[in-house]
């Protein structure tokens, strides 16, 4: 399935960002600037694409039918998602965040009742209230199971608050994205790109991302030189390549819950490859083996997660 491939790609470039969030933070950079920085780089090379494709008016258009709801969506789908993430970073190492953030699989199902779905009819197409994909969610048990196993791992090495903390912090941004970007698929409907939606996206949380970088300047000064590099690879490989890649295969499901939630699942790639780039550029260093064995459950989670909405979307 295509969408579950592209998903799988996406989740390459996401792992870029937890690896160099946690390098930002060993080196004392300020999670302000982290976050901020990523949108902030974004907007003018989302602005260039959109020019170049020819859409900015429709975009423009689109936004201005409802200018609220693509602030406050846009708002929990990119602040509420990013920042907990950024802070977290300075919690747990890069592997575990990115293991954690799979719970993303889980509220996705979870949110499924949130949302109608076409169903077509013999003269019209209804939209009826999703349920919960009961079998979708014993794969994501599996994966929940794999992600309580990483922590149970990981708790010997921290303090108990730390652990705690971490934790709050990924399972509010594993809320906020699927939310924020079902709402916003929702809203435009169809009637815009992958490309277009993360562009308006961008564009509608920019006062979040201006008022928090009023904060850091008054609070913590300038970003150093390192963390305006680092920041900028973030933007370029997960804000702009990964972003688009993911919101694009979850447009291809056209609605269908399964289909979107296997797509969803492709993101526990991101354990894997994160655990990878944080040997390379962090430390040598393996998790613990009950770390390990949970990063083989999340990956079973997943792989089971990914064939079961495949059947179901050729179903």
């Amino acid at each position: 399935m295509r969408s579950v491939s592209l998903g799988l790609l996406s989740s390459i470039f996401f792992a870029v960002t937890f690896v160099v969030n946690q390098l930002m933070s060993l080196a004392g950079g300020s999670w302000i600037w982290s976050a901020s920085l990523r949108y902030l780089y974004m907007f003018p090379l989302l602005l260039i694409i959109v020019w170049y494709r020819g859409t900015w008016s429709a975009l423009i258009h689109e936004m201005k039918q409802a200018p609220l709801r693509w602030i406050l969506w846009s708002t929990v789908g990119f602040g509420l998602f990013y920042i907990p993430l950024c802070i977290a970073a300075a919690y747990e190492p890069a592997w575990l965040v990115a293991a954690s953030w799979q719970f993303t699989i889980i509220a996705g199902s979870l949110l499924s009742p949130l949302f109608p779905e076409r169903q077509s009819g013999i003269t019209d197409t209804a939209r009826v209230r999703s349920r919960i994909p009961v079998r979708g969610l014993a794969m994501s048990a599996v994966i929940f199971a794999g992600i309580l196993v990483v922590e149970l791992g990981h708790a010997r090495s921290v303090r108990p608050n730390a652990l705690l903390m971490g934790i709050l912090l990924i399972v509010i941004a594993a809320f906020a994205y699927p939310l924020g970007n079902r709402k916003m698929m929702e809203l435009c409907n169809g009637r815009l790109g992958a490309i277009e939606r993360v562009s308006g996206m961008t564009i509608a949380s920019l006062p979040l991302w201006i008022g928090l970088s009023c904060v850091g300047i008054g609070t913590i000064g300038l970003p150093t030189s390192g963390q305006l590099e680092q920041t900028a690879v973030v933007a370029l490989s997960s804000g702009i390549i990964a972003t688009i890649l993911f919101f694009h295969a979850t447009d291809m499901t056209k609605g269908n819950v399964r289909e979107l939630a296997a797509v969803e699942a492709t993101q526990s790639g991101e354990v894997v490859f994160s655990l990878l780039l944080q040997m390379i550029f962090v430390s040598w260093r393996l998790p613990s083996n009950t770390s390990l064995a949970g990063l083989m459950l999340v990956i079973v989670g997943m792989v089971g997660h990914s064939i079961y909405g495949a059947k179901s979307g050729s179903s």
